[in-house]
């Protein structure tokens, strides 16, 4: 396949291979994005394979988005730098090599160490891809309808991982696999990361490298300091910690104090690794923050539904996958109509649609619920069920999928759009890497906030209703140390979590839907960039304050 030589002339007609360059680029995407949430249908079964705690297991969904965006910044300044064609390869070989290592981890430090250098990878690629489509594509509809394409495979990921998720955890149990099928959720991003790294140099061209330096000390300020903040969130809300713990306590204030230091960095450093001028034009700074917040409910809808389809519910890893598939032809369908009317709609209206949307599907999530007294979870499980078996994904589940999906799509295309206009063609890498992330920090912030949201539900629930389950469970004349089939729970275990985990599920949907409605907020009041707009290239656009 010839080079892409000519992609800087940005003529119409005129790259043979745009078409498959934009095909590369949504699966490298598509490969970055699942892999945030195709580990959530098997987290039930990474935590009993692996010993690892219920308070824990949203690490492995942190530990990712944490990486990804604390290192999306360095990422983007990397791709300026040397060349984001050679970055965005060697993203792909370091998350191809991460996925390997998770993919044979046998403990959880292991596992956590590999999410956490899927994250770098990640965090190299992701920000390169959206750069080359900005570079590649001329502004206007081929460019509107490329961001279409790469905004349905951000968003349609999430769902992909999950159908994929399903499918490749049930395998042990279908195919007769010698080990857990969970594992292939990772090893299968191995040969898809280093086909995409070898193919990469046939179609696209080598960006312009750009004299500058590395900001090490605001890449490991800023990381850790969204590290600490994330880890203080995440032991608060355990029952052993809390927020008065010292843990608790001096790992916020660590963190805080970080993010101040590299704020100080970046306004002093010759080459800093987020320009303020990037954030200067309110435009964009009002889509960076829509799209920190968005992204955080999003996360947590699926990794708390995804917990509840399956341990509350009783669906399998398919039958769970499967139950997420309506997500992604919704997405693709909402980022669809973004693009076709993007070019006569103002962005503030279809994303401030879209957030609201998300926020009223999920407002109906907070309002599942079962039958969880103390009695009937007793019950249900002394007969092999659960206690939620009987929820009507039809009527209880499903239309909130559907109209979150289309208003993330009305969103997501938008927002991309406004957050990368006019940014310089030097920027563009360290624009789009800000804009990514947005996404998986808010992401990160969001699901670790709500997941302490949660825990203080569950442990606030099962204080009071512990007597009642052990009266239960004797009444029952159940062994309540007897081990439930399936799982590392004993049957007293199993039945705390089945009477206490929607109600922290709910009270996360409930805090998520206030945090979409803040995203709306910002987009209503601040995201004032005009359609017209949208199809010109040129300088930085002026602030505008009216």
């Amino acid at each position: 396949m010839a080079d892409l030589t000519q992609t800087e002339a940005r003529a119409p007609g005129q790259h043979a291979h745009l078409g498959w360059a934009l095909v590369l680029i949504s699966i490298a995407q598509l490969m970055v994005v699942l892999d945030a949430t195709i580990a959530n249908i098997a987290l039930p079964y990474i935590g009993a394979d692996l010993n690892i705690s219920q308070a824990n297991l949203s690490w492995i969904v942190t530990g990712y988005a944490l990486a990804f965006g604390g290192l999306l910044l360095l990422g983007g300044r990397l791709g300026d730098l040397y060349g984001r064609r050679r970055i965005f390869m060697t993203g792909l070989t370091v998350f191809a090599v991460a996925s390997l290592l998770g993919g044979l981890a046998q403990n959880e430090g292991l596992l956590l160490g590999a999410r956490g250098l899927q994250g770098f990878g990640a965090a190299l690629a992701s920000p390169a891809a959206l750069a080359l489509i900005t570079t590649t594509f001329p502004a206007g509809p081929q460019r509107n309808r490329a961001f279409a394409v790469y905004a349905a495979m951000s968003g349609a990921g999430a769902a992909v991982g999950l159908i994929l998720g399903g499918w490749l955890t049930g395998l042990d149990g279908v195919a007769g696999l010698d080990f857990s099928g969970w594992r292939l959720t990772f090893l299968i991003n191995v040969p898809i990361g280093l086909a995409a790294a070898f193919i990469a140099p046939r179609l696209l061209a080598e960006s312009e490298s750009h004299h500058g330096e590395l900001d090490i000390p605001g890449a490991l300020t800023g990381t850790l300091g969204l590290l600490g903040i994330v880890f203080g969130l995440t032991q608060a809300g355990k029952a052993d910690y809390g927020w008065d713990h010292p843990t608790t306590i001096v790992s916020l204030l660590l963190g805080v104090v970080l993010l101040a230091v590299f704020a100080r960095i970046e306004s002093r450093v010759e080459h800093p690794l987020l320009p303020m001028r990037i954030l200067r034009n309110r435009t964009r700074a009002a889509s960076f923050v829509a799209m920190m917040l968005a992204p955080a409910a999003m996360f947590a809808m699926f990794f708390f539904l995804s917990l509840f389809i399956q341990q509350i519910v009783g669906y399998s890893p398919l039958h769970a996958g499967f139950a997420f598939l309506p997500f992604s032809f919704g997405i693709v369908i909402g980022a669809g109509l973004a693009s076709n009317l993007v070019n006569r709609i103002d962005p503030r209206f279809l994303a401030g649609v879209g957030t609201l949307l998300a926020s009223f599907s999920l407002f109906m999530f907070s309002r599942l619920s079962i039958d969880d007294s103390p009695s009937a979870v007793v019950a249900a499980l002394a007969h092999g069920g659960t206690a939620g078996s009987d929820v009507n994904y039809w009527t209880s589940i499903l239309p909130w999928i559907v109209t979150m999906s289309i208003g993330m799509g009305l969103t997501f295309v938008p927002l991309t759009l406004t957050a990368v206009h006019h940014v310089k063609a030097a920027d563009s890498g360290i624009g789009s890497g800000v804009l990514n992330t947005m996404q998986q920090v808010g992401g990160a912030l969001g699901l670790a906030t709500l997941s302490t949201v949660s825990l203080h539900y569950v442990n606030s629930s099962a204080a009071g209703i512990g007597p009642d389950l052990a009266q239960a469970t004797q009444a029952a004349h159940i062994d309540p140390a007897m081990q439930v089939p399936g799982t590392s729970l004993t049957f007293i275990e199993a039945a705390g979590f089945q009477a206490t985990f929607t109600d922290g599920a709910t009270a996360a949907f409930l805090v998520g839907a206030v945090m979409m409605l803040g995203a709306s907020l910002v987009v209503w009041l601040f995201l004032n960039v005009k359609h017209e707009e949208l199809a010109t290239d040129g300088p930085e656009a002026p602030v505008h304050v009216g």
